[in-house]
């Protein structure tokens, strides 16, 4: 039965992985060695929990009722293709530091597929909804592979934990 339960989580480990490709050696090297710009956990410009309270609150409804603690759950999987943390490496997807507020296809230094860059759109809570709900349906041919979040508790908790993880404290 142990076999079994190793078995499963292999494979679920193995899926979350291949849903976001292979990073290329410089991505991979990247990953490795973190910028100096990362601030430590504590740092001074990591959020307080009142921070990101109020960082949560200043989405519109219904992205302001989100559990930043189940977002960060569900996020999970994001992490082995994208990082949150300001100065953080690109991986096979784009650091996420400053989403919000940042046009599409606009970090410097990440390679975006040709149809990702032929939009225009800057990234808010209700295209980050869109885009998890399903991102080869809303730009078609994305090299995101990830299927998305079919449940909108799901996103809502997401895109609240994105708010309070990737926003600059003023």
């Amino acid at each position: 039965m142990r076999h079994l339960g190793l078995t499963i989580a292999a494979a679920a480990l193995a899926a979350g992985l291949a849903g976001c490709g292979k990073p290329s050696n410089t991505q991979a090297q990247n990953a490795q060695a973190p910028s100096s710009e990362q601030p430590a956990a504590g740092a001074p410009g990591e959020p307080t929990p009142e921070q990101k309270k109020a960082l949560v609150a200043t989405l519109p409804a219904p992205y302001n009722t989100g559990d930043v603690e189940d977002g960060e759950a569900k996020f999970a999987i994001c992490k082995s293709c994208h990082t949150l943390t300001s100065g953080g490496p690109d991986m096979t997807g784009p650091n996420l530091y400053g989403i919000f507020g940042r046009k599409v296809a606009s970090k410097a230094g990440y390679t975006y597929s040709d149809p990702m860059k032929a939009q225009d759109f800057t990234w808010d809570a209700q295209h980050l909804d869109q885009w998890l709900t399903d991102p080869k349906a809303m730009v078609p041919n994305t090299k995101m592979t990830f299927p998305g979040f079919k449940d909108q508790k799901d996103r809502i908790d997401v895109i609240a934990y994105l708010k309070a993880e990737t926003s600059p404290n003023s």
